[in-house]
């Protein structure tokens, strides 16, 4: 990544960590599921309200983390509502993918949206567990499954 975008990155983390997106508590809600982080104590709660059309209508987070996660749980917020659970399981892969995989991934700030600002996480290798809670917490509330935690 160039330095105009590492910046422009950096600027939407620290947007959605002063100002996270969908901060509290949702009621009613159809799914939840809470995630913790051991390493450095992020401890998040996701809920989801799924409509009767399928669509994820409102996904909120609750909780305390460093910035990385508060950031991560926002944008996640943001980018799977109203969507189906399969467009939903897709995002989830698409940002686990982006923050995990081996090879550096091709970043295009059009398609993947404020996601992409994830990618530079990637050179912190012990903050990626804080950027991916939020997600497998969000997968976790979607199959019922619990309490999750990044040691597991």
């Amino acid at each position: 990544m160039d330095d105009e975008l590492d910046d422009l990155y950096q600027e939407i983390i620290l947007s959605h960590n002063k100002r996270p997106r969908n901060m509290g508590p949702l009621e009613p809600h159809s799914h939840e599921a809470e995630g913790y982080n051991p390493l450095c104590g992020d401890r998040y709660r996701i809920y989801v309200r799924e409509g009767d059309d399928g669509k994820i209508e409102a996904v909120t987070f609750d909780g305390e983390g460093c910035a990385i996660s508060k950031a991560s749980a926002s944008i996640l917020t943001e980018a799977v509502k109203n969507h189906t659970r399969a467009e939903v399981d897709a995002k989830i892969a698409e940002a686990l993918e982006l923050l995990t995989a081996k090879e550096e991934p091709k970043v295009d700030l059009m398609t993947l949206g404020e996601l992409a600002a994830l990618a530079g996480v990637r050179k912190f290798p012990p903050r990626v567990k804080c950027a991916t809670l939020a997600w497998h917490t969000l997968a976790s509330a979607l199959k019922d499954a619990g309490t999750i935690s990044t040691e597991g």
